[in-house]
């Protein structure tokens, strides 16, 4: 049977939030270190999740949506909206920062989720990219069908960067039962976005996160109605991380020294070209 714990709720801005990850007991999931279930919520042409600049070190941040659109911009120069189905992967490395703002011309739900992953000692201190990938690959699972955010799933590879071995899988189901091919050497998660699951029997909808320890090659879904689910997997991550507020490292010292950098406006994290106003640190 998975453990199943309930999200944290909390609001940013129009936008509900249910934080699955971290939570007690569990900071990560392989490299993933953060999960926020977003929405769904009513946003216009000009007001939706509205996010300023704010900064990264240290992980991947992984957004994805089920419905709408969001407009990202980042240090990098990039500016790349992104839409339901479509993938943006920021690396932050050793410091970038970015806003997400309302696009100027949707209107409707929004509704995703906003993953990290932490970054591995080989490439955390590297330099911060951006990549937008607005097809990703499907597969068919008998009644429900997969797309491959990351990693490896069932054979079949994202063209996203991926600097461990884990992997992410948005996964949705018709009415009946689905069984998921996984890694015995991977440790797995389930938030599910809409509708509800059995997972190994036990009942799961929003507002928690479904967590499974290695050592199964399959995992059986059951869907009464039509559901979406996020699935994330990987080898468990080998480093103990210190988090604080957008920052993965792995000491206290470091994230002094992340603080300090944006409390002093320097140029380790750079400048975003954005309407909307630099977040302070808290």
């Amino acid at each position: 049977m998975p453990e199943i714990i309930a999200s944290r709720g909390a609001q940013v801005g129009l936008v509900p939030v249910r934080r699955a990850l971290p939570t007690r007991g569990r900071r990560t999931v392989g490299a993933w270190c953060f999960a926020d279930h977003l929405g769904p919520a009513s946003v216009t042409e000009d007001n939706s999740v509205d996010i300023g600049p704010h900064p990264h070190c240290g992980l991947q941040t992984v957004t994805w949506l089920v419905d709408g659109e969001i407009l990202h911009r980042d240090s990098l120069g990039s500016e790349q909206p992104i839409r339901a189905g479509q993938l943006n992967l920021m690396t932050a490395g050793h410091g970038v920062s970015h806003a997400e703002e309302a696009t100027g011309r949707y209107r409707g739900d929004l509704h995703g989720i906003q993953l990290w992953v932490a970054l591995p000692e080989a490439t955390r201190h590297g330099a911060a990219a951006f990549e937008h990938h607005a097809e990703l690959p499907q597969l068919d699972l008998g009644s429900a069908t997969a797309a491959v955010l990351v990693g490896t799933f069932a054979g079949t590879a994202s063209p996203a960067r991926a600097d461990t071995d884990h992997l992410g899988v948005e996964v949705r189901l018709a009415a009946g039962t689905t069984v998921a091919p996984v890694e015995p050497v991977h440790e797995h998660a389930l938030v599910v976005l809409t509708g509800g699951l059995l997972v190994d029997g036990a009942p799961l909808g929003p507002g928690a996160i479904a967590l499974l320890p290695p050592g199964r090659d399959e995992l059986p879904l059951e869907a009464a109605e039509p559901s979406t689910a996020m699935l994330l997997g990987g080898t468990p991550f080998p480093d103990r991380l210190a988090m604080r507020w957008n920052w993965v490292a792995r000491s206290n010292d470091e994230l002094d020294a992340a603080e300090a950098a944006w409390r002093a406006d320097d140029d380790r994290f750079g400048t975003v070209a954005s309407p909307l106003a630099r977040i302070p640190f808290p």
